[in-house]
């Protein structure tokens, strides 16, 4: 018996089934021919960049406040030592335009306690205004880019510039520091200045130090109480580095100063001790033990006051001894030597965790025993100081691909910044 299929008659399986001419109920002509998607590799990633291209971001802005005057680059920013939220801010207005900075108050502006869902009321979005500036720091002709108030009261600011100028700032109130800032006096010493950095002593208040780009090292100490031609003076001038001083350091008792330069040199200070002119301990790269090619950037004192490390390229970072109080001045000696007063000058550590030069370094807070390293490579190393500076953390990328020019610990706790 056979099966039959009742579709099959009259099909053909090679010829498409057809409407009539009579059979259509209305004929539409085509305007223009459309090319059909070929749906390649190169047609999927076209379209994909297209549409990427057309997709639109919403960023969120979740700081509590912004600053927004500069119109150009920022270079230096520094905070009130008894009033965190008065903030300085140096840097550059244009290439023609000269140095100009800022002082402003950061104190957040009030918000409501609950966020704008929970409000019956929610007000209108609107965009928020940037933080006013107290006061203008004008008079510099070129890049401000270096800023700091002095210790231990922040009774006066001070910007140095690439122009050499020195620009000494006081509050009009002594006891309002959010006042407004008004210029007391300047000076011009120097071709460029490259860093300042203010003194913690308590038996010298106000007493500050700057590096120059002709490798000099300047000791001033401001009275803001006196006239302004008056009001600055020279405690001390130093000018053993042969190239840009790159850095400078305070002891945390504000007794010693430590400098380094291009050429790999390091030098101590004791400006106010009765061999205040002459250095306590000195080693330049004619050491072949203490030699960095391509000099030294960064230097830190340790909270004891028992060392100094400085940072230079090629990741190099070298721990030296410093002497007791009242020890005589010491060269250079060899690595590793005693501890005491006889360890200054001594080689104690050559450390080397980073590939690209060491821009900054910072001393945790006693009594912890950490050191950061901020690099060039976009990294930062934490050092042990207790376990003869073993590599604690590496943090590879901090910032991405960029540079790490400055590293710092915020409040008793070892937290970098």
């Amino acid at each position: 018996m056979s099966a039959t299929n009742p579709y099959d008659e009259d099909i053909s399986d090679s010829e498409p089934a057809m409407l009539g001419e009579d059979e259509a109920l209305e004929e539409i002509a085509a305007e223009d021919d459309i090319a059909m998607d070929s749906g390649d590799d190169a047609g999927d990633e076209d379209a994909d960049g297209d549409q990427a291209m057309g997709e639109e971001y919403t960023l969120n802005n979740d700081s509590v406040g912004h600053f927004d005057r500069f119109r150009d680059s920022i270079f230096c920013i520094a905070a009130h030592p008894t009033v965190p939220s008065l903030i300085a801010v140096g840097g550059s207005d244009g290439e023609d335009a000269g140095g100009i900075g800022y002082l402003f108050d950061s104190t957040p502006a009030d918000s409501p306690v609950l966020p704008e869902s929970y409000q019956t009321q929610p007000a209108e979005r609107t965009e928020r205004k940037g933080i006013e500036a107290i006061s203008t720091l004008d008079g510099h002709t070129d890049s401000i880019n270096a800023v700091t108030f002095t210790l231990p009261a922040g009774a006066a600011l001070l910007t140095g510039g690439l122009d050499g100028a020195l620009r000494v700032w006081v509050p009009s109130s002594a006891s309002n520091p959010l006042s407004p800032w008004t210029l007391l006096t300047a000076a011009t010493e120097v071709d460029e200045i490259n860093w300042l950095s203010a003194s913690p002593s308590a038996d010298h208040p106000n007493t500050f130090a700057l590096g120059a780009a002709d490798g000099s090292v300047w000791v001033y100490t401001v009275d803001t109480s006196a006239p302004g031609a008056d009001s600055l003076t020279i405690v001390q001038t130093y000018f053993a580095h042969t190239t840009p001083c790159t850095a400078g350091a305070w002891s945390a008792d504000g007794s010693v100063l430590a400098t380094v330069s291009e050429e790999g040199s390091l030098y101590v200070w004791a400006p106010f001790s009765d061999t205040s002119s002459q250095a306590i301990v000195s080693l330049t790269a004619a050491d072949a033990r203490f030699a960095v090619e391509g000099g030294l950037f960064s230097v830190a004192i340790a909270p004891s006051g028992a060392y100094v490390a400085v940072g230079g390229a090629g990741g190099a970072i070298k721990i030296v001894g410093l002497p007791k109080a009242g020890a005589a001045p010491a060269k250079g000696k060899k690595a590793g030597g005693p501890g005491g007063a006889t360890q200054a000058g001594v080689i104690l550590a050559d450390l080397r965790a980073q590939s690209d030069s060491v821009e900054s370094l910072a001393f945790a807070p006693a009594p912890s025993t950490v050191m950061a390293a901020g690099s060039v490579d976009g990294s930062i190393v934490l050092f042990d100081a207790a376990r003869r500076f073993a590599v604690k953390r590496h943090i590879k990328e901090a910032h991405a691909e960029e540079s790490v020019v400055q590293v710092a610990f915020a409040g008793r706790d070892p937290k970098v910044l």
